[in-house]
């Protein structure tokens, strides 16, 4: 009897089915959609991140021989561990470690160092590799979030999609109450009447999220594909190979089945609390439980803001998960492109606009001292360029205490700015100091620009160190670290120690040589000829494994003629030398291309989220107006005109669209004011570049569909027929 009861009712209600199926339909291909193309980019980042640094989550370096691998490997965690030979020297070993459990690679490291008897400054972690994984220093006060971000928009958008199939059953079900209270006052049961609605879910639901859980990976995988024909070319990227996990693909078809079976079985709960009087008494139309003066309504639009108001407030619980998925998709739309804006403009500040002028080609020749290289005199009579070639050496200093400068001293001394980054032993600071090896020719001119002498063996020494007292990372400001008169300067071998040499110092100076280098907030750092080098490199060592040439152009900086540069340096490297050539112009364009790439992709997700908010706006709005059909038919009665039923309806059609509008702004301005501030960004270049253009058209698309669908549903209404509406609650 059941079966044929769903048969005939789906056949006869094809409206209300399709509506459900088409909610299902669509909810589980953008549910597949979007947990697809989080997967591929998570693993994708994992890839770039493993491809370039390695895989590794921990890493101890120290002196101590071989065997010391297998007593690591020896600890219940540890998966593997390996010496890297491209950091280890003769006397010094890093050894990679690889464990099973990564999310105890916090608590591991430090037992693994004080078995080796190595001290906890030995100790390295992947951050970046493991913080794709979730897992965090415990320590750290500000752990990356980039990707807790992305997972918290998904959820956000996954919880929006969900509500599209629940909301398509709730307007549903309740139109069927007095139905269904028919079939109980003639013996039907309230287990019998669940069967029979999770039997229609079913059948409504099974092949649509099946279907639409297959395509949503068929257009990740397009997707994957169209970025790599929109990335084709960009030096340094790899390829995106499309990958789909079948715990992925479990996960969106038991969302979307609960969901289903979740908002099928609450109508059934909700009728077995009714006794059959109730439910064959109730016609599927709202009611106000107690009357409310819309006072704003009221005062802005007169006698049909009021009913429009108690309208809205009789539907205030069927509306509250439309409002809530609008809410959702407009917040996380809202959120990604604040946040993309943000990730742009600090990319502009930190690299692009930073170094512009800094650099126009860079060369680094791998496995090569500076000292042996060969070709510097080819490089340095280059035509109308700048070049400098360096080389860079890790080095810690000794200081005496009453060296450091009186404007470090009055805002607390070294220890208060600098925190564990130095330390004090006997009276001095143990400070780091990198070395930056520079050929002759460009450490005179060097010296001749800061006015400092360039004859004789010695150091200038960086005179500077960051107040973080009172400028922040973004806009950072320097105060002398030690004070004028200093004549020399004891650089210290990282290991041992004990080997040490006393440079004169040539200068002290708060503008480093123009090379694209980032220094240490808290390091001395040193710039050296490679003449006085040669001097102090048996004693100091550690110098890194591969040489730096950076090119300026002095003339025309376009692409063409770094082009030209660049073909110029490789036919002088290319027979002798394995390198890698950076163009600061074509990089640029990469980068260029790569936004363009995720621009489309976010453009993309933002389509689909204003798809999700029409969706629900459509399958609610349409559903509460024919479930209200008898009470505009008693308007009509008592003699309401059509222009006032018109204008109600733009009342109501005007607070539906607003509510997630007033909702979402302040809670994305408060979220955009947070990021700012974490960013240390100024907020007006933010708002130069806000994404106010794609809001507004979002704006345009909710209020404009929100009006489609009153529009649709009120032209129904006004054709009815008065007498059958009052009569039959029967929505034809």
């Amino acid at each position: 009897m059941w079966k044929d009861y769903s048969r005939e009712f789906i056949k006869k209600n094809r409206v209300s089915s399709l509506s459900v199926l088409a909610a299902a339909f669509i909810s589980a291909l953008f549910l597949s959609l979007l947990c697809g193309l989080f997967y591929n980019f998570w693993n994708y980042e994992i890839e770039s991140i493993t491809l370039e640094e390695g895989a590794w989550q921990g890493r101890i370096t120290g002196t101590f021989n071989e065997d010391a691998v297998s007593d690591i490997e020896n600890f219940a965690n540890v998966k593997a561990a390996a010496i890297n030979e491209d950091l280890s020297d003769g006397q010094t070993l890093v050894i990679d470690i690889y464990f099973q459990n990564m999310r105890t690679v916090y608590q591991d490291m430090p037992l693994i160092a004080e078995q080796l008897g190595v001290p906890d400054d030995a100790v390295s972690y992947h951050e970046l590799l493991l913080s794709r994984y979730f897992v965090h220093d415990p320590q750290d006060a500000d752990p990356p979030l980039l990707m807790a971000f992305y997972l918290t928009v998904l959820l956000i958008v996954s919880a929006s999609l969900i509500l599209i199939i629940h909301n398509s059953f709730a307007v549903s079900m309740n139109t069927r109450v007095h139905q269904f209270g028919i079939f109980s006052s003639i013996g039907a049961t309230p287990g019998q009447i669940r069967t029979c609605l999770l039997q229609e879910a079913a059948v409504l639901c099974i092949f649509p999220i099946l279907f639409g859980s297959l395509l949503g990976i068929a257009l990740s995988f397009g997707i994957i594909q169209l970025v790599n024909i929109l990335a084709d070319g960009i030096a340094g990227r790899h390829e995106a190979v499309f990958s789909y996990h079948p715990l992925v693909f479990a996960v969106t078809i038991l969302v979307s089945a609960l969901t289903v079976f979740v908002s099928a079985w609450l109508p059934a709960r909700k009728l077995s609390r009714l006794t059959p009087l109730e439910a064959i008494k109730n016609t599927g139309e709202l009611q106000l439980k107690r009357k409310k003066n819309s006072s704003i309504l009221t005062l802005f639009f007169g006698i049909e803001g009021e009913l429009a108001g108690n309208a809205l407030k009789a539907q205030k619980k069927a509306l509250r998960t439309s409002t809530l998925s609008l809410t959702l998709s407009f917040l996380g739309f809202t959120l990604m492109l604040c946040f993309f804006t943000l990730s742009e403009i600090s990319t502009n500040h930190t690299y692009f606009e930073r170094y512009q002028d800094a650099w126009d080609v860079m060369a680094t020749v791998k496995d090569t001292k500076i000292e042996d290289f060969t070709h510097q005199d080819e490089i340095l009579a280059l035509d109308n360029v700048d070049s400098v070639i360096y080389q860079k050496a890790d080095a810690f200093c000794s200081v005496p205490e009453a060296a450091i400068s009186d404007e470090l001293k009055n805002l607390g001394g070294l220890e208060t700015i600098a925190g564990s980054s130095v330390r004090a032993t006997d009276g001095s600071y143990s400070i780091q100091a990198p070395i930056v090896i520079m050929d002759d020719s460009s450490f005179a001119e060097y010296c001749e620009q800061i006015g400092v002498p360039s004859s004789g063996t010695g150091s200038v020494v960086l005179n500077r160190i960051w107040d973080s007292a009172n400028s922040n990372f973004r806009y950072k400001e320097y105060i002398p670290f030690l004070s004028a008169g200093q004549s020399t300067i004891t650089l210290q071998n990282p290991e041992p120690a004990s080997d040490t040499v006393t440079l004169p110092v040539l200068g002290c100076t708060q503008e480093p040589p123009v090379l694209r280098e980032e220094y240490d907030n808290y390091a001395l750092v040193q710039f050296l000829s490679l003449s006085t080098w040669k001097q102090i490199k048996d004693v100091i060592g550690n110098a890194e494994p591969d040489l730096s040439i950076r090119v300026l152009a002095e003339k025309d900086r376009t692409l063409t003629e770094l082009n030209t540069i660049e073909t110029e340096l490789t036919d002088i490297l290319e027979n002798t030398f394995t390198f890698e050539m950076e163009n600061r112009i074509q990089e640029k364009t990469d980068n260029d291309t790569m936004l363009s790439g995720y621009k489309i992709m976010i453009g993309s997700l933002c389509a689909l989220l204003a798809l999700i908010g029409i969706a629900n706006v459509f399958s609610n709005t349409l559903g509460f107006i024919r479930q209200r059909k008898r009470e505009f038919a008693r308007y009509m009665s008592i003699g309401m005109t059509p222009d006032r039923m018109r204008k109600m309806f733009c009342i109501e059609a005007l607070v539906i669209a607003g509510r997630p509008i007033l909702i979402t702004l302040p809670v994305t301005g408060l979220s955009a004011g947070l990021m700012i501030t974490a960013s240390y960004l100024n907020p007006m270049e933010f708002l130069a570049s806000a994404p106010i253009v794609p809001i507004l058209l979002f704006l345009a698309a909710i209020s404009g569909f929100v009006a489609l669908a009153y529009y649709l549903g009120g032209r129904q209404i006004l054709k009815c027929n008065l007498a059958e509406a009052l009569q039959s609650d029967d929505m034809g």
